[in-house]
């Protein structure tokens, strides 16, 4: 590099054709970059065509430093034959030399699998180029993964000139990765959500098979933030077409909306009064999950509706009373249907659905009495939500009834006083007094605790059958699979036990089960959230995001806190699981259970 003359840059030049090594020709390369005269350049783009890859790939760096006109032609041939980091490489350096004549090359050169970074550099260049007319050729290109490139980069330039129309078709595209395109597209674009619902419409008229349905329920629900789709879902379950009606019912449902426009509760109120059985069923669904920040006026009156129809399943009855909100009533014939639902004989889903109903009812003085006779049957997963309704009492002789049913009650094991005694504090002195009483029994040190589970296992150990346990873990008296899943099946409000066989002994298991609140399993930890209202909601946290807070309260609930409306977030120490399980189960059941859990090890149950 010291010696300037025509023989240095020749002798340099002489390197890359007389048969030297790959280490000393791409030093070559590097030095004829420094020097950069014709002679340079054109040794340069002869080496663009090198045996070697890293030689071929440091004169591609060089070409594009100079931004070399010249060179680009035979950078074409390297985006169709290179491979993945010499196309990369390549596109950056036709990108650089912004040379309209290179589109074609750069498209034919996109990847025809995932290579994200290979499509960034594509996409890179075509932006770099700037020739919206020449990239949109791009967008009939039969290599889904050019099209993206083409897309995204006239979404990026000043002028690109991208219209919703050409968007819109991407989002029922058969190719996840354009489809996956579009919606990005849209996303960023409210100014097209006029186009895009007019595309919508169609699509909701023409949609025929259950894959295109599918599709099309999971697109609606990802673009239901935006104000003319929400409104075409509206306008959707209103209208006359059947498959249309339950493509935006199911839609709305799996929006997951913080709060959801009042024109779908107005929408799902008449839905409910249809005459087509399938879309009062998922309407009430929809009307379940579905977040309102204010309660649609009707809403409720039409669910309690459903709730009457004596002719429909238990299970869309209690579906329809588990979606009215807020302090329903319950006449006489749905409380005794509530009450029959309550019974240990009912599937444990049921019964937590039905305690959950009773939870937020307004019941009369003579309900709260007569429900005090459920207490007494009901087990743990039940209880808690049931003394819920006695909160705003103070009658006297309910509370002294309602004390002495807990009692009897086969789930009172699982109470612990700073949940109960809140529930009933409006109760008169002597109530207060014999609930205190009755607490201070259930109280357990650690040494007591102990020597229960030492006891039980002594009982229950090399006792058990990993088959009965299958179908108590699975059954409706334990409900362990409404919560927990083992291999594909089950819930996800508690840790998944598929392994636990692995990683937990008999005593710990036990323990888990008659002592839930002992300890946690991370990420499952209970957390109580305060509102600025005052209200207290203790549950597993599902979703902690700078807008709001989902916390799984039960098996089939959950509870949406607005970030603003939280006054304080703690971790708690009782878990949502509660205690008292052992009570429900026969010592041989508790065996089979603890057997069951102690062969999963990863086997598909």
């Amino acid at each position: 590099l010291g010696k300037t003359g025509a023989s240095a840059v020749q002798s340099i030049s002489t390197v890359l054709t007389g048969g030297k090594s790959v280490e000393a020709r791409r030093n070559a390369v590097w030095a004829l970059t420094r020097i950069n005269d014709k002679t340079a350049r054109d040794a340069v783009r002869a080496a663009l065509t090198d045996a070697d890859e890293s030689v071929r790939h440091a004169a591609i760096h060089s070409v594009a430093i100079w931004r070399d006109a010249e060179a680009q032609f035979p950078l074409h041939p390297l985006m169709r034959t290179g491979s993945p980091a010499i196309r990369r490489a390549a596109a950056e350096a036709l990108g650089r030399l912004q040379s309209n004549a290179a589109m074609r090359a750069l498209f034919d050169g996109a990847p025809k699998s995932h290579d994200r970074v290979l499509e960034h550099s594509i996409t890179y260049a075509l932006i770099n180029i700037d020739d919206p007319a020449a990239t949109a050729i791009g967008l009939k290109n039969p290599n889904p993964f050019a099209q993206r490139c083409a897309f995204i980069a006239l979404d990026q330039m000043d002028n690109g000139g991208l219209k919703p129309e050409q968007v819109s078709p991407l989002l029922l595209s058969s190719d996840p990765n354009l489809k996956e395109t579009g919606a990005w597209l849209v996303s960023h674009h409210p100014e097209w959500g006029e186009a895009l619902a007019g595309f919508l419409r169609v699509a909701l008229t023409k949609t025929s098979s259950p894959d295109q349905q599918a599709a099309l329920e999971k697109q609606l629900a990802e673009l239901a933030s935006n104000e003319k789709v929400q409104q075409l879902l509206a306008e959707s379950v209103s209208a006359q077409n059947k498959s249309a009606q339950l493509i935006a019912v199911h839609a709305m449902q799996q929006a997951h909306l913080r709060a959801a426009p009042v024109a779908w509760g107005a929408s799902l109120t008449k839905a409910l009064t249809a005459s087509d059985a399938g879309l009062v069923r998922d309407a009430v669904s929809t009307a379940r999950f579905v977040t309102f920040e204010h309660r649609p006026p009707g809403l409720d009156d039409a669910l309690l509706h459903v709730a009457r129809n004596g002719s429909l399943s238990d299970d869309e009855r209690l579906n329809a009373l588990a979606a009215a909100r807020g302090q329903v009533q319950l006449d006489g014939p749905l409380f005794d249907f509530i009450r029959a639902q309550l019974e240990p004989s009912k599937p444990v889903n049921a019964r937590i659905t039905a305690a959950t109903v009773v939870e937020h009812a307004k019941l009369t003085p003579e309900q709260l009495s007569a429900l005090t006779q459920n207490i007494k049957s009901v087990g743990p997963l039940e209880l808690s939500h049931l003394l819920a309704a006695y909160e705003k009492s103070s009658d006297e002789q309910i509370g002294l009834a309602l004390v002495d049913a807990i009692k009897e009650s086969k789930g009172h094991s699982g109470l612990r006083a700073d949940q109960v005694k809140p529930k009933l504090a409006k109760f008169p002195v002597n109530v207060q007094e014999k609930l205190d009483e009755f607490l201070k029994s259930l109280n357990v040190d650690a040494t007591k605790q102990r020597a229960h589970l030492d006891d039980l296992l002594s009982q229950i150990k090399d006792k058990g059958n990993s088959y009965r346990g299958q179908a108590i873990f699975n059954g409706s008296k334990a409900g362990c699979s409404t919560c927990h899943s083992i291999g594909y099946g089950g819930g996800h409000v508690g840790p998944d036990l598929t392994r636990i066989g692995q990683t937990r002994t008999e005593r710990d298991i036990l323990e888990a089960i008659v002592y839930p609140s002992a300890s946690f399993v991370r990420s499952y930890e209970p957390y109580i959230v305060t509102t600025k209202d005052g209200e207290d909601y203790n549950g597993v946290i599902k979703k902690d995001a700078p807008d709001e807070v989902i916390l799984a309260t039960g098996p089939q609930t959950e509870q949406r806190i607005a970030r603003a409306n939280i006054a304080d977030m703690r971790m708690g120490s009782v878990s949502v699981m509660p205690q008292g399980l052992d009570e429900q189960l026969s010592k041989q059941e508790l065996a089979d259970l603890v057997a069951f859990l102690k062969s999963s090890v990863g086997g598909n149950h």
